[in-house]
């Protein structure tokens, strides 16, 4: 056997959210009236509820003026107020300049010049110590940096901005925690403040766990973002806040298809079936609209019977509705036109469906012209529909950062490959292979998902998104290697990889006397300068980087 070096394996609660929380501290929180009724017999004994208040919540305090949370950054936790005041910034929010946003630090120009020559022989290198000192309680924050940013002047702010008030009891964040989604709000501490501050693995054991907690946070969730969403909704743009609040009342909820639904994608297609088949129907082409859909989270697919079959015309995400153009219509005219097409579910994804005597009153008055059609079907050629088809079929229209590769112009030299390991201590973070159409190819490479589903069953929150730009990340520090992220992504896009210590030795578990292994994946190399190395390195402008939202993502960046 080669020279190898024991490491005990890495556990779910080996980092604990904060190493000083303490038992006694534990015992006070299940004083509280938010947590004395939960019934500890309902957690499983590999999950008791000490153990997730211990190792999955934190402690935290803030001085008038430090900013907890801010509007835009991506969340991975939920806030319960303990003592103290604080304050949400209403809409329209806090100017930039406010937020204080810290900036990730990328490499200067010598540094990233020195990676040809200072890159390891031996791949995938870990300073083991970084992990012996996580576990000897070194306080580690990578949700919100080292640095509290605050606000000086606080009555300007409350002088100059809309604002509510928070106070002791109140929970806030959850929208961000269980979403996945940006912050909608900023918030601020207002007078001394502690919190506790509980990451999204233990929110939700929470919620599964216990009833009052989940239909707690399930009722505060869907009443915040349905009121963030309307007030976003372009169609409602200009509407008061009392006949927001209208529309609010007679809004329901829906959703479609599964939360873990890249799990049966995965089994369909290791089984060859057709996943299109599989789609939940939400409005059949040929029915009378009720009303219109907003999309709140997830995506949909817009198809139309064509012969004895169907043609994918588009498909929708988080902020784009379905049904308004032919409830207008049928307004204007006096007619009871049906659906033109036929929308089903692509994964899962969560409906807002306004009824249409509530747009007749409140919306379409409003209306000085006929809205412009969703989709317009003149001189659409048959290629487009098909691409479009495919990309749905293969669900890469979650992708922001797809690796879209030119096979006409790439000549295989593999340069994007090299300066890929380069980069990240000679590994390289993608597989020059993939699924193609025609002669393009989406390489198997992290796409930084607009619904990153890696995410979901994460068991210590190693992999998240960065603070700014929302980039798909793993904490290297806080991976245990279990492999979650990577069976969860539906591209085969994160790799397991056994580690090596600074001087080459295998890092083996003592118990099970399996190498240790750490997830990776493509990181957009986030601290270099001049954005990822692999775009930068083709010499025939064969690959970029492409947002499959985009109304064309094929087209060439010149035309």
């Amino acid at each position: 056997m080669t020279d190898v070096a024991m490491m005990a394996r890495p556990q779910r609660w080996d980092v604990p959210f904060d190493p000083a929380m303490t038992d006694a501290d534990v015992r006070l929180l299940l004083q509280r009236r938010e947590f004395r009724d939960i019934k500890p017999d309902n957690f499983p004994p590999h999950m008791p509820l000490e153990g997730i208040l211990k190792n999955d919540a934190r402690l935290v305090h803030f001085r008038p003026g430090d900013i907890v949370v801010r509007e835009g950054d991506y969340g991975n936790s939920a806030f319960l107020v303990l003592e103290g005041r604080l304050r949400v910034v209403l809409a329209p929010g806090l100017p930039p300049d406010l937020h204080g946003r810290q900036h990730g630090r990328q490499k200067g120009f010598f540094e990233a010049l020195a990676q040809l020559w200072t890159n390891r022989r031996i791949p995938e290198v870990r300073d083991i110590r970084r992990y012996r000192f996580a576990r000897e309680g070194l306080r580690h924050d990578y949700s919100s940096g080292n640095v509290r940013v605050f606000i000086q002047d606080i009555p300007a702010v409350l002088d100059k901005h809309r604002t509510a008030g928070l106070e002791d009891g109140a929970i806030f964040g959850e929208i961000a925690a269980l979403g996945r989604v940006p912050r909608t709000a900023s918030i601020f501490a207002e007078t001394d403040a502690r919190l506790l501050e509980i990451r999204w693995q233990g929110l939700r054991e929470l919620r599964r766990y216990d009833e009052n907690w989940r239909r707690q946070i399930d009722e505060r969730y869907r009443a915040n973002a349905l009121r963030t969403h309307l007030r976003d909704t372009k169609i409602f743009e200009g509407l008061d806040e009392n006949v927001l609040e209208a529309i609010a009342e007679r809004t329901l909820f829906e959703t479609y298809g599964s939360f873990d639904w890249h799990l049966s994608y995965k089994q369909l297609m290791q089984r060859g079936e057709n996943a299109e088949a599989k789609e939940p129907v939400i409005a059949q082409q040929g029915d009378y609209p009720d009303g219109v859909l907003l999309i709140r989270a997830g995506f949909a697919r817009v198809s139309m019977k064509l012969g004895t079959g169907k043609r994918t015309l588009t498909y929708l995400g988080a902020g784009d509705h379905y049904g308004f153009d032919e409830l207008y219509a049928n307004w204007k005219s006096g007619e009871t036109k049906p659906l033109q097409t036929t929308l089903t579910a692509v994964g899962y994804i969560d409906i807002l469906r306004v009824p249409a005597e509530v747009l007749e009153k409140h919306v379409f008055p409003r209306q000085a012209q006929p809205p412009k059609a969703l989709i317009s079907l003149a001189d659409r050629p048959l290629s487009d529909d098909a691409l479009i088809d495919w990309a749905v079929d293969k669900r890469f229209i979650n992708a922001t950062k797809a690796m879209l590769i030119d096979l006409d112009r790439c000549v295989r030299c593999d340069d994007c490959v090299r300066a890929c390991a380069s980069t990240h201590g000679g590994n390289p973070r993608f597989v020059r292979a993939g699924s193609t159409f025609d002669h393009w190819m989406v390489t198997n490479a992290c796409m930084h998902c607009a619904d990153p589903v890696c995410m979901i069953g994460c068991p210590t929150g190693a992999i998240h998104r960065s603070l700014e730009g929302g980039t798909v990340v793993i904490n290297d520090d806080t991976c245990i290697g279990c492999g979650t992220c990577a069976a969860s992504c539906p591209y085969d896009n994160i790799r397991m990889v056994e580690i090596t210590d600074v001087s080459g030795k295998e890092l083996v578990d003592p118990k099970t006397r399996q190498p240790i292994l750490k997830a990776t994946k493509c990181d957009l190399c986030e601290s270099n300068p001049g954005g990822p190395a692999c775009v930068r390195a083709c010499p025939h402008d064969a690959l970029r980087r492409v947002d499959f939202r985009d109304t064309n993502p094929f087209r060439s960046p010149n035309a």
